[in-house]
């Protein structure tokens, strides 16, 4: 049936038979804008215990290691990472691939040449680098301010070492939640391992670049972040006149095909119809593949198949919204291109492709043979059916239509109170001591015949010059250590060794809010659980230390005496804390271990501690805390109490009575 799209505001007729074009198009403006688009105990009977019964109360700095190798003044980007972006057709080179040494598959052609008429861009240009607590029962309160210079075009370039392993809502959104100044990121993209993107406000490149070594990721590294200032912007330089869309348009209604839904872009800068206008369009540019994308969108939402070959294209971040404006696209020719690495292609996976063609791009030579070159596209597009050309056999998979998300967490699991307070009050005892200073007194929570191991993530970096380094030379993590002497040696033996090995650690104090815990097996005669939470080291020799850690402990107790736990066997897991961990550490503050729970009081202070203890439920020392934080006036300090037991920041110990 033949169909018809009218643009009523333009006057512009596309037919999908026959197509016409008529009359002037008016322009429309584009606006870049950023997309916030990882044992089990021998039996003990018989042995002793002293059992743990004893009732008590419950910013270290070092240069994150430095990641990658580029040259450069006080850690910044050698000299080429400080030239400015040309306009965009410039070959990227990736030195992993380029200087293999390996033979190489090149599937379905003759090797690929480097060859040609040269970039499509004259325009190249350059632009001069440059160099660039605790929480209380109180509200936070929090200011900020920051300067910095203009150059000459106002703007400046933002890198990101490494960021490529970053996902891009997750980076922009750290970064705007630390920044003290809202910014627009402009032209977001990925060149090798680094990000880039713009910034055209002098204070927010200098909050920016205050920003660096204060973002840390889930691996424990610090994030880096380097500010230069720039030129233009590629984007703003090669930009398409307005009167030069109406032409644009008229091109591709030529070009297109309505019975097949198939438009043909093959080297569309020779087009007579451009050349004739002196109108370049080069779609590895980002304007000029955006507005191909608009022309698409507006006009032939329904195109099928897209042909893109022989454009230059080096990379396809500006592809990435046919996802979700060209959904029934199934056929893509990106053939005889400057594709450099297969991971290009991660930017299209939400295509539902059937025919693919990549030949005569440099990727394909990075491939030994033909079935590991198949095997990668098809990671990407489980539904190929023809690569360049050759039929594949069909895949096999599950078509998997709904999608799945990740369920929320829904804290501890005790299983019963009776255990859930068994726990509760061994945590208490145990991290009041663990925390004083003087960890001695744990030999009374140890089997004699007890157990411990301490383990770090592997890593192939250096760890002395990660923040876990003084971990890491105890880590028994059995990814790294292979040698099964030395395995024997890091496991600590016998309660003497467990606690000597503990009081060698770094003192520290932990989140007590934080904990989760999760029980994982209880009979008449073992206990064994799991608890999670958040810590950080405290002064040490004078030194403060601002390292925020998270770990993962699992305990195997067995009873001891009238309701109390003795430790067989304790594995300590310990990594760097992420940026949102760090963020909601530490909101409600932990009670200072002490001897007696109720230093001295006044009669009217004691006659209020017994009433607000009575009305909130909490325990004596949990109550004085929150009154003396609030002046002893009993109804802010009420008032504050219920707003943090509605957002849950009162760990369950603050009501162990």
């Amino acid at each position: 049936m033949e169909r018809k799209m009218k643009d009523k505001e333009d006057g512009l007729v596309w037919d999908h038979g026959d197509l016409m074009v008529r009359r002037e198009v008016r322009s429309s403006d584009y606006m870049i804008q950023g997309e916030h688009d990882d044992r089990t105990a021998p039996q003990f009977r018989g042995r002793k215990t002293r059992g743990f019964y004893k009732s008590r109360a419950y910013d270290r700095s070092r240069r994150d290691r430095q990641r990658g190798n580029q040259s450069g003044g006080f850690g910044g980007p050698g000299p080429r990472s400080r030239l400015e972006d040309t306009d965009g057709d410039v070959t990227m080179s990736d030195n992993s691939q380029d200087n293999s040494s390996q033979h190489r598959f090149k599937p379905y052609g003759r090797p690929f040449r480097k060859g040609g008429d040269g970039r499509f861009d004259k325009d190249r240009r350059q632009g001069k680098g440059g160099r660039g607590g605790g929480g209380n029962f109180r509200g936070d309160r929090s200011g900020g301010s920051n300067g910095g210079g203009r150059n000459r075009s106002g703007w400046y370039k933002v890198t990101i070492p490494h960021g490529r392993k970053y996902d891009k809502k997750w980076l922009l959104t750290a970064l705007q939640n630390i920044c003290p100044i809202p910014f627009t990121p402009v032209q977001y993209h990925v060149d090798h391992n680094r990000v880039h993107f713009y910034v055209d406000d002098s204070s927010a490149s200098t909050a920016l670049h205050k920003c660096s070594h204060k973002i840390t990721d889930t691996d424990g590294y610090k994030v880096e972040v380097h500010v230069n200032p720039s030129g233009l912007p590629s984007f703003l330089l090669a930009d398409l006149k307005p009167e030069h869309l109406e032409h644009l348009k008229q091109c591709m209604a030529k070009r297109f095909d309505g019975s097949q839904q198939a438009l043909d872009l093959n080297n569309i800068r020779t087009d007579p119809d451009l050349v004739s206008q002196n109108i370049e369009v080069i779609l590895n540019r980002k304007t000029n593949m955006e507005a191909v994308i608009k022309v698409i969108e507006e006009n032939i939402p329904e195109l099928t198949c897209l042909n893109l070959s022989n454009n230059r294209i080096h990379k396809l971040d500006e592809l990435t919204d046919l996802v979700s404006k060209v959904p029934h696209l199934n056929t893509l020719n990106l053939s005889h291109n400057e594709l450099k690495s297969d991971r290009e292609l991660d930017k299209l996976k939400g295509l539902k492709l059937v025919e693919l063609w990549l030949n005569r791009n440099p990727l394909c030579d990075l491939f030994k043979d033909q079935a590991s070159y198949i095997s990668a596209v098809r990671q990407r597009f489980p539904r190929l059916l023809k690569l360049d050309g050759n039929d594949l056999p069909p895949p096999i998979g599950f078509d998997v239509e709904t999608p799945t998300t990740i369920p929320p967490c829904k804290g501890s699991c005790f299983g019963s109170d009776e255990i859930k307070a068994l726990i509760l009050r061994f945590l208490q005892q145990y991290y009041s001591i663990y925390d004083s200073g003087n960890r001695q007194p744990l030999l009374d929570a140890y089997h004699d015949g007890a157990s411990l191991s301490l383990t770090t993530p592997y890593s192939t970096q250096n760890p002395s010059r990660s923040s876990l380094g003084e971990y890491h030379k105890d880590s028994r993590n059995l990814k790294r250590i292979k040698d099964s002497t030395i395995r024997y040696r890091l496991l600590k033996h016998t309660r003497l060794n467990v606690v000597a090995f503990l009081n060698e650690l770094p003192k520290t104090q932990h989140d007590i809010a934080s904990f989760t815990v999760d029980v994982n097996t209880y009979t008449n005669t073992l206990l064994s659980f799991t608890i999670s939470g958040i810590f950080k080291e405290v002064v040490v020799d004078g030194k403060s230390r601002e390292s925020t850690m998270a770990f993962s402990r699992v305990f195997i107790t067995v009873p001891v005496g009238n309701n109390g736990l003795g430790i067989v066997n304790d594995q300590l897991f310990i990594r760097m804390a992420t940026t949102e961990e760090i963020r909601r550490a530490f909101v409600a503050p932990a009670p200072t271990p002490s001897s007696s729970p109720v230093p001295t009081l006044t009669a009217p202070q004691q006659e209020m501690l017994a009433a607000f203890s009575q009305m909130s439920g909490m325990n004596l020392e949990w109550s004085q805390k929150c009154l003396q934080d609030n002046e002893w006036v009993f109804n802010r300090a009420a008032d504050i109490f219920t707003q943090l037991k509605t957002d849950g920041k009162i760990p369950d110990v603050a009501f162990i009575k």
